[in-house]
């Protein structure tokens, strides 16, 4: 009963949340996204909890920034910010897009996820970003607990020369990363890579990574069905 009553919340709150906040063109579609991001998208509860971090120099992670702390981070000198989120058409986005617009902070969207593995070119595209990626440099997804964590760990391996140990800690509780739920895949999949990890995180992703056999191993690992 209790689930059945929380699946209907949960299916409420999707609805609720794509029947507005798509436009911020005109004063009224502008309020009406400001309400979406602030309490659709629980802006509110970000507005004093940032969950920002530096990660290395030059190097920062957090949860999805407004525009007032985009422009704040604008005068620390970052210059650009890495959305996980990927591209979107709702509040969250379209604010982002417009401030660093405004400011000349390059934004660039790549979308990954925090309870499923996207495919290996998602991950090789990810590594390249690093390369090219013009610091300071602020990285986030909507909490800055799973996504910006995976992402975090992967720089520190592949940018850093970061241990496995040290990379861990980016999904941890501290960052409000929970590890025995469906956001555990992120800390085992580092977990599988520790296996193999006399190579590079970048050559095991181009050579070893299997997001299918990783998904299937998690699900047994914690007691679960198979992945459908």
């Amino acid at each position: 009963m209790l689930s059945q009553i929380n699946d209907r919340i949960k299916r409420a709150e999707r609805s609720l949340a794509t029947r507005f906040g798509t436009d911020i063109s005109t004063p009224a579609a502008r309020r009406a996204a400001l309400w979406h991001f602030h309490l659709i998208d629980h802006g509110l509860l970000r507005t004093l909890w940032t969950n920002q971090y530096e990660i290395a120099p030059g190097v920062l992670r957090s949860n999805q920034p407004s525009p007032a702390r985009i422009e704040r981070l604008h005068r620390m000198g970052i210059r650009t910010i890495l959305n996980l989120r990927g591209a979107d058409k709702f509040s969250f986005y379209l604010f982002e897009q417009e401030a660093c617009a405004q400011l000349g902070i390059e934004l660039i969207d790549l979308k990954i996820y925090a309870r499923s593995l996207v495919p290996r070119e998602r991950f090789l595209q990810l590594f390249e970003i690093f390369d090219r990626v013009e610091k300071p440099v602020l990285m986030h997804c909507k909490s800055g607990a799973d996504r910006a964590g995976l992402a975090s760990a992967l720089w520190l391996l592949d940018q850093e020369s970061a241990t496995l140990d040290q990379a861990k800690t980016m999904l941890s509780l501290k960052y409000i990363h929970l590890k025995r739920t469906k956001t555990g895949l992120m800390d085992h999949l580092l977990d599988v890579y520790e296996r193999d990890a006399s190579m590079p995180i970048r050559q095991w992703f181009a050579e070893l990574y299997d997001p299918t056999a990783i998904t299937a191993s998690f699900h047994a690992k914690m007691g679960w069905p198979p992945p459908t």
